[in-house]
């Protein structure tokens, strides 16, 4: 059931080196493709990175939080084009999800690096730092990049009591369930 795979669902930042194939690759894109969006207009775009020293390049993309990146076998820069929706960020955003999903349901680890509106150590964006390395054109920006591959340990999910339940109204902000 698909609850059973949020319960165990982790980001994970430590890799076995050890390529993710490519049949795993093909679903991951399948599934990435399958992603909803706002009015069916599908402005994200995908660049599947495998070449090590091009992901080590990635890993550099912003001060902290990606480092990750360089030990992971395949990276997935989720990027969209902003001249056909204004609301991409939402929709790669909802792409960046499935992937995640879909490497968990492989049996893959997988975490998000947030690069949209992130720095270099210099103050440069990492998104222009990107798109130079990926030669993105101007209208595509990036919104993330996805570090998978295949997990060096094994975690568990959050457990139950960590489920921020206090932030959930019903009917009314601020009002809880009257059921307990």
């Amino acid at each position: 059931m698909f609850i059973e795979l949020l319960r165990k669902r982790r980001s994970i930042r430590q890799f076995e080196d050890k390529p993710v194939s490519d049949e795993q690759c093909d679903i991951l894109i399948e599934a990435a493709l399958r992603s909803p969006s706002s009015r069916g207009i599908n402005p994200w775009q995908f660049v599947v990175v495998k070449d090590k020293s091009r992901i080590a390049e990635l890993s550099q993309a912003k001060s902290h939080g990606a480092a990750f990146l360089k030990n992971a076998p395949l990276a997935i820069v989720v990027c969209a084009d902003t001249s056909k929706s204004d609301v991409w960020i939402e929709d790669a955003s909802i792409a960046a999800i499935i992937i995640h999903l879909a490497a968990a349901d492989l049996g893959l680890g997988s975490c998000w690096a947030q690069m949209r509106q992130r720095s270099r150590d210099d103050g440069t964006p990492a998104s222009d730092y990107i798109s130079n390395i990926l030669d993105l054109p101007k209208h595509i920006q990036v919104q993330a990049i996805i570090g998978i591959g295949h997990p060096a340990n094994d975690m568990d999910g959050h457990g139950e009591n960590t489920l921020l339940y206090d932030q959930v109204s019903y009917e009314k902000f601020n009002q809880p369930s009257s059921i307990s």
